[in-house]
């Protein structure tokens, strides 16, 4: 089985897409690598390589947990399966 998205701690909220890109409505195949599990989620929208994809529901105002740190905060809700990037995250440092 081929992995889609790399998730790299177990509390993270979103995953890294790892192969060229994720279309619109694709199953992916997940890869915890802090405990070795997988897990499955559909894409809403197409994401390419590097990108990040939610693995929840965020709010505006949550944080993105990534490496199972804060990476930054979302300034745009985003839905389970969605593209996760600058149109919807910003940095909390500015």
């Amino acid at each position: 089985m081929t992995t889609d998205v790399i998730i790299h701690n177990e509390r993270d909220n979103v995953g890294v897409v790892v192969v060229e890109k994720i279309i619109s409505k694709q199953q992916c195949s997940c890869w915890i690598m802090e405990n070795n599990k997988t897990v499955k989620i559909q894409s809403i929208n197409e994401i390419p390589l590097g990108h990040k994809i939610a693995m929840i529901d965020l709010s505006e105002g949550d944080t993105i947990l990534k490496y199972g740190h804060d990476i930054g905060k979302v300034v745009k809700s985003i839905k389970k399966g969605e593209h996760v990037h600058v149109h919807n995250v910003k940095t909390k440092r500015w």
